[in-house]
């Protein structure tokens, strides 16, 4: 075959398997079978290894995902993804409608609401360029976001070419990434079966798929996405004036949109959608935290405007809590890498929020003792989000007087060692530091991505080491060896390989990372990062007395003491010697040089400036000794303020605290 004829069969190959794609992964209705289809896509991957000059751009084949990358580039969004203002009744929806009603007051058009389910995914943004996906991105902060383009390429119901022949020279289309409930369930079953870390939930999953360097991996994901608007657009028609019409327009050339969209002409149709949508989201196929209401008409949004952050002409209406009634079947004990015995519920099992639940936590023995629950009780649980299931409450009235009392235990359950009370009188605590299940939590959190982030090293994988006395801390994984890994049971070669390189990789990992990893008491990822600043190496933090750290904003004597103790323990310096030895990197962040004007100054950031991302700023204003802090208080001693700037601005004028304006800003972070 020459080069001409192998151009053809490509091309005509590459239409029939998009045609394919979309009847399949869209429709749902395919036309040929599964084996017809393979037929067709290795003949195609045979031509293109043959004739590599003529794989086109928008190949099917590219779906399988490309080389990994090292990291995300960031891209900065033409038009804002803004988040959305909410409301979780009906007189606050009614609030949002009086806001509306009387901005568009004398406005001959009437005013249609769109109601759509608030999808529980990873926002995204892709770009198609006179019909070609050329770029995707993650929503980010909102203004910047970061390059998935090639993780994008293997989500199947996500077209690499329009279907329209007909298509702006630049279409920008957002979307969210999902996983359905059936879907995820079966992705746990296989990560379970071969040890690896179980995702809490759907949303995680796919956030966390989209977000992987090996876009091979993201490619065994079952992500789905749904398209929910548009950005930038060139060339559209010009009787697109209404965005439901533009949903029916992204349906029709080649992306899947919700059913559940509908029009409303009223807002009491839209509160009546609402109690259906809440009667209808256990049964629907991928989970939902809400319903978005949007004025329809693009002509009305643009009158409304937007706040610095969310438009006004959309708000997401969120639903409450899923909840469910169940049985403690027992109660037992869970102990964590601090020590601290927490009780937990266990269930006979019930679906919650497109998760089946099995225990939830019961939080500490004297929260145990207000809601009165005892073993055997029926009672009513809640799940919200990431939010770990929780028992609400008993349910009196089922009582048949079998039910039992609980009894923390006196010794600790995995160890035997006795147990204390802290002195603030609510946490158990076992205080043996050898304690299994706090070697096997203190190494789960050590792997974790708030930590070192060895992917691949699941729960159970650690347990097994440990039990298998394997290891004895988290140093000793970065001295384990192929042999060592292929002694358990279902344990591969590849597998085992595979772990190998993930905690080869972590040697590097940056200096807030570190830190968190390290588990210490009171320090979170947020402290970690508040150490790195001020420190900028893990050796200056070892030798910092405890007057030293107390010095430092937001850290008070209590979580001072806690630093100083750790790395005062003869087992962290062994640890952290048997860390470097392994060939660890340990990172030092070079100090800001120059001097520090605003050194124990605190500034707040409103609104979007011109010049500098928000991490930009920051760090700008960091450099120079001052404290950026969320919120406007007394204690704010400046306001940055850009472009649309909320509420923090009349906080900051009530109060008389200066104003900083970007120019302003130039000069400040200048010097001039």
């Amino acid at each position: 075959m020459n080069e001409s004829e192998a151009r053809k069969e490509i091309q005509k190959l590459t239409d029939k398997l998009h045609y394919h794609n979309h009847r399949y992964y869209v429709l749902d209705d395919p036309v040929i079978s599964d084996a017809e289809y393979d037929r067709l896509f290795d003949r195609l991957s045979e031509l293109e290894s043959e004739f590599p000059q003529l794989k086109m751009p928008d190949s099917p084949t590219q779906r399988v995902g490309a080389a990994p990358s090292e990291k995300f580039e960031q891209v900065k969004h033409s038009i804002p993804m803004l988040s959305l203002g909410k409301v979780t009744s009906d007189d606050e929806f009614r609030d949002f409608v009086r806001r509306v009603e009387t901005d568009l007051e004398g406005d001959t058009e009437k005013i249609e609401y769109v109601t759509e389910p608030k999808l529980d995914g990873l926002a995204v943004e892709l770009v198609y360029e006179n019909g070609i996906l050329t770029m995707a991105s993650t929503r980010g902060d909102g203004f910047t976001g970061e390059v998935i383009t090639d993780n994008i390429r293997t989500v199947r119901n996500i077209p690499l070419r329009l279907l329209s022949d007909n298509t702006p020279s630049k279409l920008e289309v957002r979307g969210e990434v999902v996983i359905k409930k059936d879907a995820f369930i079966e992705l746990n079953r296989k990560r379970e079966e071969i040890g690896e870390q179980l995702f809490a939930n759907p949303r995680n999953a796919a956030a966390g798929s989209l977000r992987q360097l090996d876009p091979k991996v993201t490619a065994s994901r079952p992500l789905f996405m749904f398209a929910y608007s548009v950005g930038v657009v060139e060339g559209l028609r010009e009787d697109m004036h209404k965005h439901y019409d533009t949903l029916q327009y992204l349906r029709d050339i080649g992306f899947s949109v919700s059913e559940l969209v509908k029009v409303h002409v009223s807002p009491e149709e839209v509160e009546k959608r609402c109690a259906e949508f809440i009667e209808i989201r256990e049964t629907l196929s991928f989970d939902v935290d809400g319903m978005v209401v949007k004025i329809n008409s693009y002509r009305q949004q643009q009158k409304l405007g937007e706040l610095s952050r969310s438009p006004r002409w959309a708000v997401a209406w969120k639903f409450p809590p899923e909840q469910a009634t169940t049985i403690i079947e027992d109660i037992g004990v869970q102990v964590g890498r601090t020590g601290i015995l927490t009780p937990v519920a266990h269930l006979k099992p019930v679906r919650v929020g497109g998760v089946e639940v099995r225990r939830a936590s019961l939080h500490n023995e004297d929260e145990l003792r207000r809601k009165g629950v005892r073993i055997g009780d029926t009672v009513l649980i809640q799940r919200a989000g990431d939010v770990i299931p929780e028992v609400v409450k008993p349910i009196f009235d089922k009582r048949t007087g079998s039910e039992k009392d609980f009894e923390m235990p006196i010794t600790c359950p995995a160890c035997g060692s006795d147990v204390h009370k802290d002195p603030d009188g609510v946490y158990i605590r076992c205080i043996n530091p050898s304690c299994p299940a706090q070697v096997v939590e203190r190494i789960i959190h050590f792997v974790s991505k708030s930590g070192v982030d060895i992917d691949g090293l699941g729960g159970k994988w650690i347990e097994k080491m440990v039990d298998m006395e394997m290891i004895k801390d988290a140093a000793d994984l970065y001295y384990l060896k192929s042999d060592d890994l292929l002694k358990m049971d279902r344990m591969g070669e590849k597998l085992a390989q595979n772990i190998l390189n993930s905690i080869e990789k972590s040697k590097k990992p940056d200096l807030p990372h570190l830190i968190n990893a390290l588990g210490i008491r009171n320090v979170g990822e947020h402290l970690a990062q508040v150490l790195a600043r001020e420190f900028h190496s893990l050796e200056n933090i070892s030798i910092a007395s405890v007057d030293t750290l107390s010095a430092i904003n937001e850290i008070g004597p209590i979580v001072a003491q806690s630093i100083w103790d750790f790395f005062d323990l003869d087992e962290t310096k062994d640890f952290i010697r048997r860390l470097k030895d392994s060939g660890m990197v340990f990172p030092v962040e070079d100090a800001p040089k120059g001097p520090k004007p605003l050194e124990g100054q605190s500034f707040v950031i409103t609104g979007t400036l011109e010049k500098y991302s928000r991490s930009q700023a920051k760090k700008k204003l960091e450099s120079l000794g001052a404290r950026v802090v969320s919120s406007v208080s007394k204690k704010t001693d400046g306001l940055v303020v850009g472009a649309n700037p909320g509420s923090k601005l009349d906080k900051a004028q009530q109060l008389g605290i200066r104003i900083v304006t970007e120019d302003e800003f130039d000069r400040l972070v200048e010097g001039t």
